[in-house]
């Protein structure tokens, strides 16, 4: 399949490039890593008039953990984001999820930016950053914009970016002590991106390690958009952590979770309703364990 016609615009700097969307507006298509966009482009899904290509804009690459937060440029690629000591050490779960992201090729190319501006509630790194409340930040040629990440999509392939605006920067605070996540992807097969659940489980403790302060639950999959299992995340605090209160809490997401059937995707709502306690329960535990080390 060929790709529409287009005019091609190569900024080197974020100014440049929000000047150029601006211009262009809903003609423009933002090209980073291309594993969604040229896809799409191809089955005649979208036809950007004018296609900007911002993966070479040096501000959009970086990784900075220097002030206790980590900024991720919208560019970093999924591949370095596997391969991240600094992100791996604090953000475990992040790493987990850019390492079940495709194939080694589609890992390469794509960036973290751009999974999240797809949108698509099989993604896998939507839900690791939402469990350790990542913000986003959105440039326009007028103004900043920070919007949390569990506010940022609205819908199946629907974000709160505007039109003159890109995803610069991903923010994440370093997690307080005693914390710990975790996250699983449960495929079809290995190495493909053909997913059918994916949770991410992140707890912290009191300093005693008996006592659960704070708890976040993300379900992708099984829904229109990531989803905090609300109810489950209630149910653990205060309660001290074990095998017996995740087990509760993987029931609880259970009932928070909203599948559609084989119809619409790659297995029944029940299977998925049960693999949402099973990840839910095994993250849980993966969360709880790094919390005590």
């Amino acid at each position: 399949m060929l790709l529409p016609k287009f005019d091609f615009h190569e900024p080197t700097t974020v100014a440049e490039a929000c000047q150029i969307i601006a211009e262009y507006r809903e003609k423009a298509g933002i090209l980073a890593g291309g594993t969604d966009l040229l896809v799409a482009m191809k089955k005649k899904q979208i036809s950007p008039q004018h296609l900007v290509s911002i993966g070479r804009i040096d501000e959009l690459r970086k990784l900075d953990s220097s002030s206790g937060m980590l900024k991720i440029g919208a560019c970093f690629t999924v591949a370095d984001t596997a391969a991240s000591e600094v992100i791996g050490k604090k953000w475990g779960a992040l790493r987990a999820g850019a390492r079940a992201l495709g194939s080694p090729q589609i890992r390469n190319l794509a960036t973290i930016g751009g999974n999240l501006v797809s949108a698509s509630s099989a993604a896998d790194l939507p839900g690791s950053l939402i469990s350790y409340g990542a913000r986003v930040v959105l440039t326009s040629t007028s103004k900043t914009r920070v919007v949390p990440l569990d506010q940022f999509f609205l819908g199946s392939r629907r974000t709160e970016i505007g039109y003159d605006e890109i995803l610069t920067e991903i923010q994440i605070d370093e997690p307080p002590p005693y914390s710990g996540a975790g996250y699983i992807s449960l495929g079809i097969r290995a190495s493909q991106d053909i997913k059918i659940v994916n949770v991410a489980s992140f707890i912290t403790l009191d300093s005693s390690g008996k006592t659960i302060r704070n708890a976040r639950i993300v379900l992708g999959c099984v829904g229109p958009t990531h989803l905090r299992a609300a109810s489950a995340e209630k149910l653990l605090i205060g309660e001290g952590p074990s095998e017996a209160v995740f087990a509760k809490a993987a029931e609880a997401a259970i009932r928070d979770s909203a599948p559609r059937g084989a119809r619409y995707s790659r297995a029944s709502a029940g299977y998925k309703r049960a693999m949402v306690g099973e990840l839910t329960r095994r993250t849980l535990g993966i969360a709880w364990k790094e919390a005590l080390e």
